[in-house]
């Protein structure tokens, strides 16, 4: 099995009695080799994480495949608190992080934002880093990503920013993607205001988030800014397409499945052209001087395919990328802190590569 053209080296090692298989090399140090060989067998050995398993006939009951247009925008108006039962699932802001709420401009009208620093930092002009997050474009927000995000600007030592694109089915694309790119060139151009670093910007988001982070890329390079350093892309959709062969493999996986991703798809596009580089990233004619990326996937995810391919296209365009599968995690890991012991390796191994990318 060939796993991803611009990696160097894979490791495999237990962690708390869990196989994980990461694909990459260190921190800030781009592979050159042209392919590696993972024995297939270890994909055999994992087992998917207990928890998910032990969970999974809960989280069904979530199932956005599941939901009306009506019960997705109930939903958003109602949103989600902070609570016992929340924080044990998906947790909440990360001690000795500060966050404070604000607005942005949007492409039509402004959208909020939540500011995360961590306390410990100093300087008055730190690294800057974009946040977006996922939810299938048509739910999440704050809340439901308060942990990744501070965890995020503790690591990294950077102010983070997440901002609250508009969602679908109200707003269907290219909504999410315009005000994703607007909110960004705001806060970019307002960065002193925020203790930030202008010349230093990374774009990280995780599923459609992580769609949203490669386009805004995308647009940044074809539209002449704002200059992105670092793109942290974690289990991306990046081709709407679905022709990814993991869909099929892992139709009835936990959290997300194969209804679900239709369903969120249908709703988002509304109709549009699912070729759209805008659409999905991975169709865009050429991915040259996109900005350096870490790719993070899941074993059990439909969407692991997008993030594979999409790394061998940056690979093939010469762009510095590193590929990482956790093996035995279902899609959205990473949101579930109390759930995933991987959920902390993938946040330090993102926030160790922003650190390296966003240095000087």
């Amino acid at each position: 099995m060939t796993v991803g053209r611009s990696l160097l080296r894979a490791f495999l090692y237990a962690e708390d009695k869990e196989v994980v298989l990461t694909v990459g090399i260190c921190p800030g140090c781009w592979a050159t080799a042209s392919s590696i060989s993972v024995d297939e067998r270890v994909f055999v050995l994992a087992k998917l994480d207990f928890s998910f398993r032990l969970l999974s006939p809960l989280l069904r009951r979530f199932s956005l495949a599941r939901k009306t247009r009506e019960q997705l925008l109930r939903d958003q108006q109602r949103g989600i608190s902070h609570s016992f039962f929340v924080d044990l699932l998906i947790g909440n802001v990360v001690e000795g992080v500060t966050t404070r709420d604000g607005w942005v401009k949007g492409a039509a009208g402004p959208i909020e934002m939540r500011i995360y620093r961590a306390d410990c930092t100093t300087g008055d002009r730190l690294p800057l880093v974009i946040f977006l997050h996922g939810g299938g474009w048509v739910s999440g927000k704050f809340v439901s990503h308060d942990w990744l995000a501070s965890s995020l600007a503790r690591q990294s030592k950077s102010i983070v920013i997440s901002l609250a694109y508009r969602l679908a089915p109200d707003h269907p694309w290219p909504a999410a993607a315009e005000n994703a790119y607007a909110g960004m060139i705001d806060v970019v151009q307002r960065a002193d205001a925020f203790g930030a670093d202008s010349s230093r910007v990374a774009v990280v988001g995780d599923s459609s988030g992580g769609n949203l982070a490669a386009v805004i890329a995308l647009m940044a390079r074809h539209r002449k800014g704002p200059k992105i350093s670092f793109q942290g892309l974690m289990y991306p959709a990046t081709d709407l397409m679905l022709e990814s062969p993991s869909i099929d493999a892992h139709d009835d996986a936990p959290i997300l499945t194969k209804a679900d991703v239709i369903a969120v798809v249908d709703h988002y596009l509304n109709g549009a052209d699912a070729s759209d580089p805008y659409v999905s990233p991975l169709r865009a004619n050429s991915h040259s001087d996109l900005p350096p990326a870490l790719i993070q996937v899941a074993e059990y995810d439909p969407l692991r395919d997008d993030g594979t391919r999409y790394a061998a296209a940056l690979q093939a365009s010469g762009v510095p990328v590193r590929l990482t599968t956790y093996v035995g995690q279902p899609h959205g890991f990473i949101s579930f802190p109390h759930m995933s012991s991987a959920a902390s390796q993938a946040i330090a191994e993102m926030a160790a590569e922003l650190r390296v990318a966003l240095s000087s």
